[in-house]
């Protein structure tokens, strides 16, 4: 046996070593870029995940699985449904105007600024905010309903006019003057207001034109929302109705304070907003309020920003980005001036230096992605319709319009500059333990990378290191290919070597054919040979 194996090491040539380095390194080359797109794509390693899902059940896997799946659902209840909530997506408060803002992006770069997911998920918010189960009876709004389940813009943009034109038609009614006279007047009854909403949204090329439609549909808006609101008493129907009519007004008034902002109306907008949180104090699901702050921010009104936190930085309410992020500024603007990082080594931070990085420190703690986007380390596109809290969607929403204050504050962003990156060594393990929160969700990723267009890098937290078979594949390669290289380069001293290897790599298997072939008769150990 140990004759063979050595007339068939004999028989190998330079070339076959040179041939099978370099195939080595080819194939391992191939699978170690496969392996980098699929964990840039989806964050995960394709063999690690293939072993998981198909090896491990094979293993008998499923089995200590279902059991500590069991055992966990009693325990940690409490932490999955913590989980689930700020996984979920919300509507972006700050979000820009299709027509007006979202399409100019799209006609001057060629790119699409929203993902299909995101424009869903607005279709969706449109169908529950503004429409109700008696839309069939009025023939305006049933074209407005099929409107906003469409998925092409301009199917969507013509139901609007085919809507407006039919109530424009059928609102021309005959009515007396004058109880049993024969004098007539023609009387127009209020117009389709989702119809110029939609067309606000999407057909209106700029802000201004936008607003010329929002304020039409203000007009139709109030009076639907007065009649509805006068017979929401008299059933469930009517009670319906008038909650839609009450999410198209406050929707309305909410977009044309933004349009005042966006025109540099901001003393009017910030009057709108305050006006209209006084009016319908309970619908907090526009969250107005983050509106309110980022114009009183414009306006360098600092009292008044922290007036509304002192409301809506609570305990008890939702945390945002906004709240948190703005919170640290107004702190940050008290010391931020005269800041130096190396007089504060020297002596210390003063109470009022401490109270301005523990803000930084529970805002980047809510929310890790925004400080490079403030601090330009990373590029910004516009933001989505929807967010995801302390998702990287939510930091590119809030720098995209905050970022301005903070460099409005000097030395605002040196004192972020300096002090963000410590909150980090307060929470080693933010997905099993956070400081001032819940632990850092691990769907982020996911739902950012759903939520936000394919060219923007998707900003990932906790760093996630490069998984085992890639830096193995990665090593493969490299050494197959340096072997290869040797091996042409010297191929009378490499076939030396690699004989010399394999010859110690099959010296056990040779040791053990020559105790077998001892042990076994002569006549036997031919017939198996034979064999």
């Amino acid at each position: 046996m140990g004759y063979t194996v050595s007339m068939f090491l004999n028989t190998l040539t330079p070339k076959f070593y040179v041939a099978l380095t370099g195939t080595s390194s080819l194939i391992s080359g191939l699978i170690l870029i496969f392996e980098w797109w699929y964990f840039r794509k989806y964050g995960t390693s394709f063999i690690e995940q293939v072993s998981v899902s198909h090896l491990r059940p094979l293993l008998g896997g499923v089995d200590n699985n279902s059991s500590n799946n069991s055992n966990s659902s009693n325990g940690d209840s409490d932490s999955n449904r913590q989980s689930v909530s700020e996984c979920k997506v919300w509507r972006n408060p700050l979000n820009l105007f299709r027509g007006a803002e979202y399409n100019r992006y799209t006609w001057v770069t060629g790119r699409e600024p929203l993902t299909y997911y995101d424009m869903n998920l607005s279709a969706q918010d449109h169908q529950t905010f503004f429409t109700c189960d008696s839309d069939h009876l009025r023939p305006a709004d049933a074209i407005m309903q099929k409107a906003w389940r469409e998925r092409n813009p301009q199917a969507r943009i013509s139901a609007a006019h085919e809507a407006l034109e039919i109530n424009e038609i059928r609102s021309r009614v005959e009515v007396p003057l004058i109880a049993s006279s024969t004098i007539w007047e023609i009387k127009l009854l209020p117009k389709c207001a989702t119809a110029y909403i939609l067309l606000a949204e999407e057909e209106a090329t700029t802000i201004a034109e936008a607003e010329k439609l929002f304020k039409q549909a203000l007009k139709a808006g109030d009076g639907c929302y007065r009649r509805s609101q006068q017979l929401q008493h008299h059933g469930s129907q009517y009670e319906a109705q008038h909650r839609r009519d009450t999410n198209v007004l406050v929707y309305i008034k909410r977009r044309l304070a933004m349009c005042a902002r966006r025109l540099g109306r901001t003393r009017e907008a910030v009057k709108m907003m305050r006006d209209l949180m006084k009016e319908f104090p309970l619908l907090s699901m526009f969250n107005i309020h983050e509106n309110l702050l980022e114009a009183l921010l414009e306006l360098q009104a600092y009292a008044d920003v922290q007036a509304v936190l002192a409301k809506y930085d609570d305990i008890s309410l939702p945390k945002s980005a906004t709240i948190c992020y703005t919170a640290a500024l107004l702190k940050a603007r008290a010391v931020s001036d005269k800041f130096s990082p190396e007089a504060a080594s020297r002596r210390g931070l003063s109470t009022a230096e401490m109270n301005a990085v523990e803000a930084i420190h529970r805002a980047v703690e809510f929310n890790p992605h925004v400080p490079k986007y403030l601090l330009e380390m990373k590029s910004l596109i516009l933001p989505p319709e929807h967010i995801l809290k302390r998702g990287d969607s939510e930091a590119i929403a809030y720098a995209f319009f905050h970022l301005a204050h903070w460099k409005r504050v000097e030395g605002a962003l040196n004192l972020l500059h300096c002090t963000w990156e410590g909150t980090f060594r307060m929470i080693p393990y933010p997905l099993e333990k956070g400081h001032l929160f819940y632990p850092y969700p691990i769907c982020t990723e996911t739902a950012d990378r759903e939520l936000l267009p394919s060219f923007h890098e998707v900003s990932v937290y906790p760093k996630k290191e490069l998984p085992f078979f890639i830096l193995f594949t990665a090593g493969l390669c490299s050494f197959t290919a340096m072997l290869a290289l040797l091996t042409h380069q010297f191929p009378e001293l490499m076939g030396v070597f690699a004989k010399a290897f394999l010859s110690t790599l099959f010296a056990p298997l040779n040791f053990v054919m020559e105790k077998v072939e001892s042990i076994l008769p002569s006549s036997l150990w031919h017939q198996l040979t034979r064999i």
